[in-house]
């Protein structure tokens, strides 16, 4: 069975470029060696550093990678409290958050570093500008030091933040942003430059770039606590020799990023929106607002978010029902509880996420598949 891959808000599989640039890299030596091996080594890394920041419009003192998003979530959340300097002790977090963002936070306040808000959202997903503005005058006044976690894109919707717009809301009384760009890089035009943002994400299997590999973008000038003690590699901030193979094939990825390929494939998303259009009770989930042109979430009442999966897998097409960091698990989203979701339409919503892969067909491809076992579904109610 040829299989259609419609996750790539998951994971994207690497483009063979990349996977070659990552398997030339494998033999380069320890880029902390002063040898001939190790200077190569070290120029690689640093052009894959230049190659990223070139994509993103960040200056490459900028740039700290990681070995991931969770560890990059961890190094900005715990190293913004922990500082020696002005730490902060509030974190508002957008309701919408990636959950290693929201349990990190938890962590943080369970700890006593600081207290946790979450930041309320609209029935599209947009963040509650009026709110935010509101709750950062509060806190100025208190004399309390905050930082505003926003994610620009999300991950189970798409929706699109409008960072330029709330980010002065949070630095005209002095806060700190930090923006998780972790879906929206290789999707979408980013500049870390103009979003002025002190600290942002970003991750390279979400841009057909390896696993395990990462980017904690800081404003110059921002010093933060570092999580870990070591040999003072990428600026002391994340000690230990960097993973060489990984990081060259995450600027590879960088380089290969096509913005035109990928406004391509909305053509293709709305057309399966399209599609959904003559089934009773669907629901498409902030179709009114900026979205990724990749991603499709939609609920559909009565059909089982589980089944939905299962059902398609079989037919060798796969989606999932949201996050993919919850060791497999199918549960209801709390992005979805947040926009005013009921039990429902929670626990009925699958994501459609379109790649670079995706073939033209996919639109017939999956409404078939989907249209068949919603009609199966329907049949076993019925009885």
């Amino acid at each position: 069975m040829t299989r259609l891959y419609l996750d790539h808000n998951a994971t994207s599989p690497m483009k063979p470029a990349v996977k070659q640039a990552m398997i030339d890299a494998l033999d380069l030596g320890n880029p902390s060696s002063v040898h001939k091996s190790g200077r190569l080594a070290k120029a690689a890394m640093e052009q894959a550093r230049a190659e990223l920041c070139q994509a993103i419009d960040a200056p490459e003192n900028a740039c700290t990678f990681t070995g991931g998003g969770t560890e990059a979530i961890n190094m900005a959340l715990w190293g913004m409290v922990k500082r020696d300097k002005d730490p902060v002790r509030h974190l508002l977090v957008s309701a919408i958050e990636h959950d290693a963002m929201i349990n990190t936070a938890q962590a943080i306040e369970q700890a006593g570093l600081a207290k946790l808000e979450f930041i309320p959202v609209d029935g599209e997903g947009l963040v509650d500008g009026v709110w935010l503005l509101a709750r950062a005058k509060e806190l100025q006044s208190e004399g309390v030091t905050f930082l505003a976690s926003i994610m620009l894109a999300n991950n189970e919707t798409g929706v699109v933040q409008d960072i330029e717009a709330l980010a002065p809301m949070v630095f005209t009384h002095g806060g700190f942003l930090l923006v998780d760009a972790a879906q929206a890089i290789g999707k979408m035009p980013l500049s870390f430059n103009r979003l002025q943002a002190d600290l942002m994400i970003v991750v390279a299997h979400k841009f057909a770039g390896p696993k395990g590999v990462g980017a904690l973008m800081i404003k110059p000038g921002l010093v933060l606590a570092p999580l870990m003690q070591g040999g003072g590699q990428e600026m002391g901030l994340r000690p230990g020799t960097q993973n060489i193979a990984a990081i060259v094939a995450m600027g590879a990825a960088a380089k290969a990023i096509d913005l035109g390929q990928a406004h391509a494939l909305q053509a293709l998303r709305d057309d399966i929106e399209d599609g959904l259009g003559s089934v009773p009770d669907i629901k498409i989930w902030s179709k009114r607002v900026p979205r990724l042109g990749n991603t499709l979430c939609f609920s559909s009442p009565g059909f089982a978010a589980d089944v939905q999966v299962m059902a398609l897998d079989l037919e060798g097409i796969e989606v999932s029902s949201g996050s993919a960091c919850s060791s497999g698990k199918v549960k209801k989203s709390h992005v979805l509880q947040a926009m005013g979701a009921d039990s429902e339409q929670a626990g009925s919503a699958i994501r459609v996420s379109l790649g670079w892969d995706t073939p033209d067909t996919a639109p017939q491809d999956f409404l078939k598949a989907w249209k068949k076992a919603h009609a199966r579904a329907s049949k076993t109610h019925a009885a």
